[in-house]
């Protein structure tokens, strides 16, 4: 009860005020098609740059398959990084419109550099020798300007992405409570359909450019789409709902870190009647949750008789943190188990390079077109895409009227079957890499490879999904910038785990003199085995999941929608 009313007051808190005259007249859904397709460009563009490029590294710079792929591997973990950091600059500087506007025009010029790289001669090796088969490796500045343009594209992207879901939310303040959290379920849903469909447009029509007008034009398109990104976002400035930004969370968060160190030497009774706890000007006097008592040390009032903060009122002692501040952190800390297990699931997602090996040596024609091996990967997109449309306008509306009541999957049901399909896709993807490997690859058709990608989309769209609702829900209103980077980050970490294991079974199979696993001739490496290592981890991941899930005890939710919700 003492965390459902906390949640409360800081749910009504308003994370960021606004004059209330001047909001009434902006926001609201005409302002959605303007956030959702700016980020859906900014998917777009980047996407449409990510299913080649390693093709584009292996025979532009001459990269091996394994350097290719820790290049990518670090540009992909940095795009998601990125995100949490311009959550804090926007919550404490910026705000969340500029962040998404600066973010937009960065993104762009990397996406300059990076066409420049195709325009320049000297900004890449020479061609190989044909006679002498020797390849120049790139030189120290060319593998510079590359980093920089990528670097930028990451930067760039990251704001986007930082704020544009957070954003998109703020539009929706308005009107009745229960109905705009209905509201906001299916504007989660629904959000990540659409720029999910972006990223299918990306892998089809640009990877189709790519392949048949050559990489200067193959860019240049990425490039412009970025540059429509930032005049669509701009251009609907003045209906905004545009919230100030406040003092950084994060920085709140260390804060409360702190002076729990501080006063750990405090002994705090087991009673609450004589103890003084400092809040907020203005909220009620609701001690802390008993949950992680250690980080209740920083915010109680030692001597109520001479400390200046003996009424209870908020200080700016770095020793001294405020009620609201202590239970931010607690939430916070208890979402990172289960978040934790999403990371094995984006290590799978990670492995595209892979996957355009495998397609481009198999027989990828329908009659006389010939499907490029990048496409393959859209499979995967066009699953999340089914699976939003059917569970939110097919499944929750059948089965609503057969209970007669509003029913819903929750969110840990959702996580967990997720983590489940991603177990079963690797096994799958497995399993048709050692039929590749028995059979001649050039007569074996690429359809073999459309149930990994499905069940690699349908297990996405469960967990990713879930899991922004299961931040959102969670977190108190005042961490929504948090909540919506915490994927991002997710991401961004698996990334470099995929890497580090990517190198942990190269090296290791490589011994004895044996052919690597993961060797750049895809008929001569073993990427079965690969996969089962990948399978093996995912199998692990779920039992985590399952013991971090219970650990977890009751979600946090409405009390109106507790009486609705129905868990599957």
């Amino acid at each position: 009860m003492i965390e459902e009313k906390q949640e409360q007051e800081q749910g009504q808190e308003p994370l960021l005020r606004e004059n209330e005259d001047d909001t009434n007249n902006k926001g609201g859904f005409r302002t959605l098609p303007f956030i959702v397709g700016a980020e859906a460009l900014e998917k777009l563009a980047t996407y449409g740059l990510t299913p080649n490029m390693t093709v584009y590294l292996m025979g532009q710079y001459h990269m091996r398959m394994t350097t290719a792929s820790n290049v990518l591997f670090l540009w992909s973990s940095a795009t998601n990084f990125m995100p949490i950091v311009w959550a804090i600059i926007a919550d404490s500087l910026l705000g969340r419109f500029y962040a998404i506007g600066f973010g937009s025009i960065i993104c762009f010029l990397g996406m300059i550099l990076l066409w420049l790289t195709t325009v320049i001669t000297n900004a890449k090796p020479t061609p190989c020798d044909e006679s002498s088969a020797h390849c120049s490796s790139p030189t120290v500045l060319q593998f510079v300007f590359l980093c920089s343009s990528l670097g930028l594209i990451s930067i760039g992207a990251g704001g986007v992405r930082s704020s544009s879901l957070a954003f998109g939310a703020n539009q929706l303040r308005k009107g009745n409570p229960k109905k705009t959290s209905r509201v906001k379920d299916s504007y989660f849903s629904w959000y990540y359909a659409s720029t999910t469909f972006s990223v299918i447009i990306a892998y089809t029509c640009v990877v189709y450019i790519q392949d048949n007008l050559g990489w200067r034009v193959g860019i240049a398109v990425p490039a412009s789409l970025m540059l429509l990104a930032v005049f669509v976002f701009f251009s609907a400035s003045s209906f905004y709902i545009k919230p100030d930004c406040k003092t950084s969370l994060v920085t709140d968060l260390v804060k409360v870190i702190v002076a729990s160190y501080k006063n750990r030497h405090f002994k705090l009774s087991d009673g609450t009647a004589d103890v003084v706890y400092q809040h907020n000007n203005g909220s009620s006097n609701i001690p802390p949750s008993r949950n992680l008592r250690l980080l209740n040390k920083a915010c109680v009032v030692k001597d109520p008789q001479c400390d200046p903060a003996a009424n209870g009122i908020a200080t700016n002692s770095i020793s001294m943190c405020t009620v609201d501040q202590v239970e931010e952190l607690k939430s916070l800390l208890r979402v990172i188990p289960i978040w934790s297990t999403g990371m094995i699931m984006f290590v799978n997602v990670c492995q595209t390079s892979f996957t355009v090996l495998q397609a481009a040596s198999m027989n990828r024609k329908i009659s006389s077109f010939e499907v490029p091996a990048a496409s393959f990967s859209t499979l995967a997109f066009l699953s999340v895409i089914i699976w939003v449309i059917f569970y939110d306008r097919v499944f929750l509306s059948l089965a609503s009227r057969v209970r007669g009541r509003r029913v819903q999957i929750s969110t840990r049901t959702r996580m967990g079957f997720g983590i489940f399909l991603s177990f079963t896709a690797m096994l799958v993807t497995a399993a048709v890499e050692s039929i590749r490997r028995t059979t001649v690859a050039a007569n074996m058709s690429a359809v073999w490879l459309v149930p990994q990608h499905c069940l690699t989309g349908f297990a996405e769209a469960l967990n990713v999904i879930a899991q922004n609702e299961f931040y959102f829900s969670e977190l108190p209103r005042s961490m929504w910038s948090i909540a919506a980077t915490l994927n991002a980050i997710g991401l961004a970490l698996a990334n470099l785990v995929a890497s580090f294991i990517l190198n942990s079974v190269d090296v290791i199979s490589k011994e004895g003199g044996h052919e690597s696993w993961i060797s750049s001739d895809i008929d001569k490496g073993r990427y079965d085995y690969y996969y089962l290592v990948l399978a093996g981890l995912s199998m692990a991941n779920m039992l985590y999941f399952l013991v971090c899930s219970n650990a977890y005890g009751p979600l946090k939710v409405d009390t109106n929608l507790a009486e609705e919700e129905n868990e599957f």
